[in-house]
């Protein structure tokens, strides 16, 4: 596991602070439909505050490429800012701008009464955000004396606001990154055992590090959602219209050999239900993941693959699940995912949920309270778990305090 600064090792206390948060939250009409991140950056908001330091805080929303047309706010972080102001309890200043690092920010910025939290504009407003521009990082720099990356979702991203600017200031880590890193960390290297795996998700290409790295560490390990199609075919098995990587059948039983080898268990759906097209309401079959007939795509967990895994939970004394079993979005291909959800939750295991699928259906199963850690990082928990280094992370403590 990474060492790493935190706020425990940090002399922060009246300083500026130049704070990364991951506030990209759902928006649609201009109302949050989700404040799960915004929640999550409360605790290390609330104890810098506490330490009365000016907080200048960054954040990206959606994935703009530059500043946003004109009268398009989709993109803009005002019903951010009226968000993070009322679980506050306090003013969160705020300006509309093209930009987090423009000569009208700079002002707003230098303007900030001591003691105030001020949120800048959309980070990828600026295409230099995403280049990790040096000249941005400089600009961001200007704006505190100190720097805290609580944002755990970009930490596998080297951008100025999560590496750049790092590598000019004093920095540690948020109390939301090292939980991230504590949980995740824990999980690769001292795991209370049985220690299961569930995979979900439509291709396996999007996780063939991560089913390498875990192999090395789980007892078992269940595959479910689309990408199961792929170790099926690799098998031998007939799949129909199934989501299939062709590309990636050697890979599939060189990774089934590999389970083999090891001795840990991987647990493929027996069956699956299966339909002509994804359409609410469509007539629906059950069929065996490996007789699937033509015409018919697998869609989700059938009722003795759903036996099957609730088996392979059973006991477990630590579980992690990245992303969904079927297409969980659309009902009634949403049982296998929902199953699985509340066999996680009713184990009593030490449990933890990431990737943005797999948490929406805990959420949308009412079961978020009842696992041990959700995750607040997709890509950048694959990547930890993969075993890759996050340049976010990385960079943090470089700068000595003074």
């Amino acid at each position: 596991m990474p060492t790493f600064p935190t706020l425990d090792d940090a002399p922060l206390d009246g300083r500026r602070v130049f704070v990364r948060v991951d506030l990209n939250v759902p928006i649609k009409d201009g109302v949050i439909r989700d404040d799960t991140r915004i929640r999550a950056a409360l605790p290390t908001l609330r104890e810098l505050q506490g330490r009365g330091c000016t907080l200048v805080l960054a954040t990206h929303l959606g994935r703009p490429k530059g500043p946003p047309a004109a009268g398009d706010d989709s993109a803009r972080l005002g019903p951010v800012a009226a968000r993070l102001a009322e679980l506050l309890g306090r003013e969160v200043r705020y300006l509309a701008t093209d930009g987090p690092g423009t000569a009208e920010q700079q002002a707003f910025v230098a303007a900030a009464p001591a003691g105030s939290v001020t949120l800048l504009e959309n980070t990828r407003f600026d295409p230099r955000e995403t280049k990790n521009d040096p000249e941005l990082a400089r600009v961001f720099a200007g704006y505190a004396d100190a720097y805290v990356n609580d944002a755990f979702g970009s930490a596998h991203r080297a951008h100025a606001s999560t590496e750049g600017v790092a590598s000019l200031l004093p920095s540690a880590a948020g109390r939301l990154m090292e939980r991230e890193l504590s949980v995740l960390g824990t999980l690769l290297e001292a795991p209370e055992r049985p220690f299961v795996v569930v995979l979900g998700g439509a291709k396996v290409s999007d996780k063939i590090a991560v089913i390498e790295r875990l192999l090395e560490v789980a007892d078992a390990l269940i595959v479910g959602g689309a990408m199961a199609f792929t170790f099926i075919k690799a098998q031998g098995g007939t799949v129909g219209d199934s989501l299939v990587e062709d590309d990636r059948l050697e890979l599939a039983r060189a990774l089934l050999a590999q389970a083999e080898a090891r001795g840990v268990p991987l647990v493929l759906p027996a069956d699956a239900v299966c339909a002509a097209r994804i359409v609410p309401g469509l007539e629906t079959s059950i069929h065996p993941s490996g007789a699937i007939p033509e015409g018919l795509m697998g869609l989700d967990a059938g009722p003795q693959a759903i036996a099957d895994f609730r088996d392979a939970l059973a006991g477990a004394a630590t579980v992690l699940w990245n992303g969904p079993l079927g297409v969980f979005e659309v009902p009634p291909f949403d049982t296998g995912t929902v199953a699985i959800a509340e066999a996680i939750a009713a184990s009593g295991a030490m449990s933890v949920v990431g990737g943005g699928d797999s948490v929406a259906a805990l959420k949308k199963a009412g079961l978020a309270e009842r696992v041990g850690h959700v995750s607040t990082g997709g890509g950048a928990s694959l990547e930890f778990l993969e075993g890759k280094t996050l340049p976010g992370v990385a960079v943090l403590g470089h700068v000595p305090w003074h």
